[in-house]
């Protein structure tokens, strides 16, 4: 398996970090009904809710782009760096949007988008 596989992988389970973080990071979660709970969370807890939904967001383009780079035999090191950067950048995001640092994770989310279209360039 290649390296940019391994990223999916890895990008597929990001959001539950995040989650971890929005259920754990205080009193009171309750299991038997978490997406009400979820939706009563603010500040710290609330931003990483939101920012485990936005992993959710943007994983499908970066696996479809990881998997259409692979079979349409885009350069593989450059595959394999632009997954290893998107998923870097994925969690730099994650840790701006629970920190409220938003410009930053708005350039940091800029970037990471940016390594989705270039997955899609590097393959045509």
């Amino acid at each position: 398996m290649t390296i940019a596989y391994w990223c999916v992988l890895v990008a597929a389970f990001l959001p539950f970090v995040f989650t971890g973080v929005a259920k754990f990071a205080g009193p009171g979660f309750n299991n038997r009904r978490p997406r009400e709970f979820q939706a009563t969370l603010t500040g710290l807890r609330g931003r990483a809710h939101a920012a485990h939904l936005n992993s959710f967001e943007a994983f499908p383009p970066f696996a479809a782009a990881v998997i259409i780079a692979h079979q349409l035999q885009a350069p593989q090191a450059t595959v394999d760096a632009l997954a290893l950067a998107f998923v870097a950048l994925r969690g730099v995001y994650g840790a701006l949007y629970i920190a409220d640092l938003h410009w930053w994770r708005s350039i940091v989310w800029t970037l990471g988008v940016a390594c989705v279209v270039a997955l899609f360039v590097v393959a045509a």
